[in-house]
């Protein structure tokens, strides 16, 4: 009997160790997440876009944000700037070259605390077949149940990454040189 309890006890021990698991609410019927982008145009203005497919998971409890988790998979052909010509020239070789690299995809590696409500998301980011560490400044919108009975938890960040880092070279200008990422994510608990 004792041995049983010992059991139990450790069992529901390592099941309170773990976090919960939300899926990234992306479901085309009423969507809650989103990756968007901008870049500069000639140092004037900003274009600015979007992928509409993703899927992806979090790991996540709010008294060990620390022990968080994050993947994300983009359809990169996917893009879309609200201009059919320049989308198709985005999913070209001189960029994306989605037949060749139809996935792109983020794995978190480390999560920095910076206090209950922001922090940075270390991982590794593939696109364009090369993988690089990238940081996320994030911070938590807020988590609770929903009209459904469900329980959601969101989350904003950013990112700004540089194209010749991940082999795209087509030369947009000096002005040009670097992606803004913003990430709003609405996960569900599963």
């Amino acid at each position: 009997m004792k041995k049983l309890l010992i059991s139990l006890a450790a069992l529901l021990l390592s099941a309170n160790a773990y976090s919960a698991t939300y899926v990234i609410d992306d479901d085309n019927k009423g969507a809650h997440a989103f990756i968007n982008f901008k870049i500069k145009h000639l140092g004037y203005s900003w274009l600015t876009g979007r992928f509409n497919r993703f899927s992806g998971t979090f790991d996540y409890e709010a008294d060990k944000l620390a022990q968080s988790s994050v993947e994300v998979t983009i359809d990169t052909s996917s893009i879309d700037s609200n201009h059919a010509r320049r989308d198709k020239h985005l999913r070209s070789d001189d960029f994306l070259d989605v037949d060749k690299f139809p996935k792109a995809k983020f794995v978190s590696t480390d999560i920095k605390v910076i206090n209950d409500n922001k922090f940075q998301i270390i991982g590794d980011l593939t696109l364009h077949g090369v993988t690089k560490q990238i940081a996320i400044d994030a911070h938590k919108i807020g988590e609770g149940k929903d009209p459904w009975g469900g329980y959601r938890a969101g989350f904003s960040g950013t990112t700004e990454i540089a194209l010749k880092d991940f082999a795209i070279e087509k030369n947009l200008g000096p002005a040009s040189t670097h992606v803004i990422l913003e990430l709003h994510v609405e996960g569900i608990r599963k």
